[in-house]
């Protein structure tokens, strides 16, 4: 069954360019024209992938995203005609997945859903074939359902917040570097090390009791970044 693709955007010749490249890559695509009716569209229908803008009537794309994260772990990439770094690390922060500025060459757009894609299809493929959770100190990460508890409490995570937790409990005292995590987590990277660090931030406000004196993932100064063993 083809994956299908939600795109938002206010703007119609955006949402008809976007749809002419997608579907000619075999996906199904749905529309939405502000975020209040992408928001009744993920409610009612299966979506794997949503490309949402930010600047909308009704409900801009930063409370969907808001909103769709309560519950789903659905890749999101923004495409914004948003250009500064604390726009990116907004929406990043926020729980996308992906952040591209207008104006866009569509095929980029589609090489950056279709990364998206196999990335989420892996991590679940891969859940889906052990049962065992990962368990330091008060976290547990149970690989089956792609979730993480946190002294008993779930802990709503993004793909790639759990791919990257996931990759440093399973190697808990190793040392990781930039490039290492982007090799093994992102496995096709479009963009800079900055992103890492929004994420690495973004896994200690959600692991962390006190995020800026972390005792789980650590700064290896000069280094890099390690998990440390905890009882």
């Amino acid at each position: 069954m083809s994956q299908t693709i939600l795109i938002v955007d206010d703007e119609r010749e955006v949402v008809d360019l976007l749809k002419l490249y997608i579907e000619n890559e075999g996906y199904n695509v749905l529309e939405a024209f502000d975020g209040q009716e992408a928001l009744e569209l993920v409610r009612k229908r299966d979506i794997h992938l949503i490309v949402l803008d930010i600047m909308m009537p009704a409900c801009d794309g930063l409370q969907v995203v808001k909103e769709l994260r309560q519950a789903l772990s659905v890749p999101v990439i923004f495409l914004s005609a948003r250009v500064q770094d604390h726009d990116k690390i907004l929406g990043l922060n926020l729980g996308a997945d992906d952040y591209m500025t207008k104006p866009f060459n569509p095929l980029e757009v589609v090489a950056r859903i279709q990364a998206q894609l196999r990335r989420y299809q892996y991590m679940h493929a891969e859940s889906a074939a052990v049962s065992e959770v990962v368990e330091i100190g008060g976290l547990l990460l149970d690989k089956a359902g792609c979730q993480l508890h946190k002294n008993g409490q779930l802990v709503p995570l993004t793909s790639i917040e759990y791919k990257l937790l996931l990759h440093f409990m399973e190697n808990p005292g190793r040392v990781f570097t930039k490039r290492q995590l982007l090799d093994s987590v992102w496995q096709q990277w479009f963009g800079d090390d900055n992103t890492l660090l929004v994420y690495i931030s973004k896994l200690r406000d959600k692991i962390e009791d006190e995020p800026r004196k972390p005792v789980y993932l650590t700064t290896i100064r000069g280094l890099g970044y390690r998990f440390e063993k905890r009882c």
